[in-house]
């Protein structure tokens, strides 16, 4: 199957560059482009793409509030990458926030955007534990956040951090023996409980309410 992308960036020689380099892949299509994140939505209704490849600094719209809107408007929305030049952005932990499946790096290679696109479109989440660990680090500390959910069970816990440190369900699954459907039940558990849209969002979610401590050691 082919993969349908939408590219959104202010910057049009980065947008055509990405296109060419997606364009380029057997299995991934360039559907549209956007220079604003006002545009996204409409694009998305027009020509259902699978994932939005989406910058996160933009002078109008920007991809968190893009994202939001995306999430919030479109029953089915596709999943959304965000993609940024430092790996400590700010926005791209609230991007997480707003439930963007994962971030890249505008320098990755072409093979890296590639392996990323295809990775959250099967409904997996490209995470970087260190680089959000960095990020919650350099925060302040947040204010008027819920209190810690004390609704998780004593596994869900463990699975979630688990989840914290990348790995998948299969390694979650061998690494507290038990089976991979076990493991799928406390994630679905998981993420109702913490009303997450994905492993990005409980995770950030994880950091904000203190299940997981910014400053803990995950490996």
């Amino acid at each position: 199957m082919t993969l349908r992308v939408l590219i959104v960036d202010d910057e049009p020689l980065l947008r055509a560059g990405l296109r060419s380099l997606l364009d380029n892949q057997p299995d991934l299509t360039v559907v549209g482009e956007a220079g604003d994140g006002g545009e996204v939505v409409d694009l998305v209704r027009r020509t259902h793409p699978e994932v939005v490849l989406m910058d996160v600094r933009m002078p109008g719209v920007d991809g968190i509030e893009a994202t939001r809107r995306l999430l919030a408007e479109i029953p089915d929305p596709p999943k959304v990458l965000v993609i940024t030049t430092f790996d400590n952005d700010d926005y791209v932990y609230d991007a997480l926030l707003a439930g963007a499946s994962g971030f890249l790096l505008k320098r990755a290679r072409k093979e890296e955007f590639a392996h990323a696109i295809r990775t959250i479109a099967a409904g997996e989440t490209l995470l970087f534990p260190d680089a959000i660990r960095r990020m919650v680090t350099a925060r302040p500390a947040p204010s008027g956040l819920a209190p810690r959910p004390s609704s998780l069970t004593k596994r869900e816990t463990e699975v979630l951090r688990l989840i914290a440190t990348g790995k998948s369900n299969v390694d979650i699954a061998a690494e507290l023996v038990i089976s991979l459907e076990t493991v799928k039940t406390h994630v679905g558990n998981i993420f109702g409980k913490l009303g997450a849209a994905n492993r990005s969002q409980a995770v950030v979610f994880a950091y904000e309410t203190g299940i997981v401590a910014p400053g803990h050691s995950l490996r």
